[in-house]
Parts: C-alpha cells; structure tokens; sequence
C-alpha cells in the first residue's frame, strides 16, 4: 500500500477520521464534514447514548468510560463543532455542579482534593467547546496551585503527598492548557505559558519514556499504540500533543519517533496495539487489527517531526 493508498484507506473511513485527514495530512479545511460528525458514525452514537438529564452513564465520572467526563473527552477527539449546543450545555451544568472546594472539578463526595488530572482532561473539552471564561477561572487556579518543583503535576501531589510529577498527569494537564490558549483565553495566559515550559521540559527530559533515575523503560504501557487514550500516557499521544503544540524537533524525541517507525508495518499502517479495560459506549476498531486513528496520528506526527534522521 503506498502512500497515496495509505490516505484513500484513512478516508474510507468515519467521518471524524476523514475530516482530520483533510485537516491535518492534506492541509484542506473541510467544515462540511466536521458538520456531519454529529450526525453521522461514531460522533452520532456518541451523541445518541445521552440521558435527557445531559449525562451520559451514570452523571459526571461513572462508569469510567462511559461517563460524562470521557465521553465528552470522545466528542471533542473527534472534532465535533464546537458549536454543539447539547454538549455546551452538559458543560456548563458541569461547571454549576460539580466544582469543589478547591475551585476544581471534583465529582468525588469522599475525597476534599480535586484531581488535577481530572482538571487538566476537563479544560481540555471544556476551553474548546468555548465554555464561559469566568467559570473556568478557579479551575485555572487550581491546576496552577498543583505545579511541582520538578515542573509537571501529579494527580496525587495534594491527595498523598507524591513528589515526583506523573507523565499521565502532565500530559493531560499541557493538553488542557494548549486548548484553552488556542481558543482564544487570557486569564493567568502568562503563568500557564511558564507551566507549559516547565511540564514539556519535563517530558523531554525523560526522553518520553525512560526514568530519569534508571535510564530504563518507565512503563511498557507507555510503548503501546491504544485509542482511546483515556487518562493514560504513551509515546503517540505525547508526540501527537507536541505536534498539535507547534514544538519543533528535540533530539529527546528520536527515541519515541525511532520506535513509532518501527512499529508501521509493510502495508503503510500502524495497528492498534491495545485498549484501556472498562465498559464502552462501543468500541471504534478492534485490538489486533489496522487502526486508522493510530495510523493518522502516527502519520501527522511524521508529517511535522520528519523521521528523524
């Protein structure tokens, strides 16, 4: 399958997958097909799985996967219109109910401190579905109270006192940080800037995958290729966030792109390599098999790292 065979595959399919092809691998802004991902394919069943109450499962956090809180991760990977009043307005209940002491989101009734990993996933979906800035304000400073010395976060840093940053955490923190920059807000912009440096630094420093203690492989999971990502860290969705991110090339990268290459297979594609266990709405592909999702964003990060030669 060359190249050119590779791209009619990708947009043989959903038409989330189609539109993020056109947007990212053949630089085209296709909105008509944005617009469709709410009425067609997996946006739709998404979509179709919402209770009247605007939650999806049961409420913000239960069950896991099929929560409101990663469902509304879902719509917003896909690249739905952000426009999309239905999913607003769940947001927005959201940021009315479920806020904490702390000022961050906490669906927890037992445990006082919010979750920056939590936090970071939800202003991820919340900055861009454009949800209102003041009410995203002492989410802002929460997550800006949880910063480490070592310059990352830990979702357990104000829970059991962990003094070393998470990778988990700190990618799902940057990615929230990126969307809310890119989507046009300014409150504390400067000191999340600084944020952003710190907790990319941080990533880069450990080579993406490797202990900064043993110079060994931190987790195996972190070299398997799964979607959805749900909470959880591995090397394409770093490499994916640093792309999104504008970040050029860093000699720290080549190992995880090194690896990422190795993993294509003769016929163009990158299979999907695992998934996160827990209860689905349904699952998009299959472990085991071909994955367009993995192969259009191991191919966007080639596009913009090169292979690193």
């Amino acid at each position: 399958m060359d190249d050119n065979n590779i791209i009619n595959w990708l947009l043989e399919g959903d038409v989330s997958i189609q539109y993020q092809v056109y947007r990212d691998l053949l630089s085209e802004d296709r909105e008509d097909l944005r617009n469709r991902i709410a009425t067609e394919g997996w946006g739709k069943k998404f979509l179709s799985f919402q209770d009247e109450n605007g939650h999806w499962g049961r409420k913000f956090y239960q069950p896991k996967w099929t929560s409101t809180h990663y469902t509304l991760l879902d719509l917003k990977n896909l690249g739905i219109s952000p426009a999309n009043h239905r999913i607003r307005k769940t947001i927005l209940m959201l940021l009315d109910e479920e806020k904490g002491e702390d000022g961050g989101i906490n669906p927890s009734h037992e445990i006082k401190e919010s979750d920056v990993c939590l936090n970071g996933m939800f202003l991820n979906y919340a900055a861009y579905f454009n949800s209102d800035e003041s009410k995203l304000k002492s989410i802002i400073d929460f997550i800006l109270l949880q910063k480490m010395e070592d310059g990352g976060f830990n979702c357990r840093f104000n829970r059991s006192g962990a003094r070393h940053s998470s990778l988990h955490s700190t990618l799902s923190v940057l990615e929230g940080i990126q969307e809310y920059s890119i989507n046009g807000y300014r409150y504390r912009l400067p000191e999340l800037k600084k944020v952003e440096k710190t907790s990319r630094e941080f990533i880069l420093s450990h080579r993406l995958y490797f202990s900064h203690r043993t110079n060994e492989i931190i987790s195996k999971s972190f070299l398997k290729l799964s979607y959805p990502s749900r909470w959880k860290y591995d090397i394409l969705r770093a490499l994916d966030y640093f792309r999104s991110a504008e970040i050029p090339f860093d000699e720290r990268m080549k190992p995880a792109i090194d690896l990422l290459l190795k993993k294509r297979k003769e016929n163009k594609y990158w299979l999907l390599q695992a998934n996160h266990p827990g209860q689905t709405h349904f699952d998009m592909e299959d472990v085991g098999k071909p994955s367009r999702w993995n192969t259009l964003r191991a191919l966007r990060v080639i596009k913009h790292f090169g292979n690193s030669d």
